[in-house]
């Protein structure tokens, strides 16, 4: 694996990676990037729930991390599966921002001090029917973490220079519901970070590498 340097990941001041970000003024309201892909297991879905996730960078001194949690095998949605801080925008959210932090908080104790936003990614869509709004965030270094045990079962640190190598995406092919799907998934010592989460992630290399395709 070859783990470039964060200034030439994100550029001084992390420069590069709002520069790579919708602003945060007004979420973007394009078609997911991903909806071609699953579209046809989306036809029997009349409305798609809104969601928000954070995608939670930490400058660490070895170099930056990103905050992933292990579901708790018994959610209804996504049980057992590597994610984001993150879930349904509710009613007195004021935007994507705002339940995304909320949820950082509810999940994993994280306070609104100790969270920066930077920007949007490109809308996702799951399988499970949620429209998502990843919002990338500084999250600070001294952060103290407090897992919820009803959501989270852990929560851990992967370096972004190996989530941002393409090297390490691993493309996996499966048959599904009458058609070949094409899935990435990142092996980080006991961790399997895949589907939506694993998705975004690409999505976030792409961006910086000046691409939106999300591929």
């Amino acid at each position: 694996m070859s783990v470039r340097s964060d200034v030439d990941l994100l550029g001084e001041n992390w420069s590069r990676l709002r520069a790579a970000l919708y602003p945060l003024a007004r979420a973007p309201s394009h078609a997911a990037w991903n909806q071609a892909e699953i579209a046809d297991l989306l036809a029997d879905c009349d409305t798609r729930m809104p969601a928000a996730v954070l995608v939670g960078l930490v400058p660490r001194p070895e170099g930056v991390r990103v905050l992933l949690t292990v579901r708790h095998a018994a959610l209804r949605h996504h049980g057992g599966q590597i994610s984001f801080p993150g879930g349904r925008i509710e009613s007195d959210d004021a935007d994507p921002v705002a339940a995304a932090v909320r949820e950082a908080g509810e999940e994993i104790g994280l306070v609104p001090r100790d969270i920066a936003p930077l920007g949007y990614l490109d809308p996702f869509v799951t399988v499970t029917g949620f429209h998502v709004w990843p919002v990338v965030a500084r999250v600070a270094t001294d952060h103290v973490a407090r897992i919820d045990p009803n959501e989270v079962d852990e929560l851990f640190e992967v370096p972004l220079g190996f989530l941002l190598d393409a090297a390490n995406a691993r493309a996996v092919a499966a048959e599904w519901r009458g058609r070949r799907r094409h899935l990435i998934e990142f092996n980080w010592g006991p961790y399997r970070i895949w589907g939506a989460t694993a998705a975004m992630l690409v999505n976030l290399r792409t961006r910086l590498e000046g691409r939106s395709d999300g591929e």
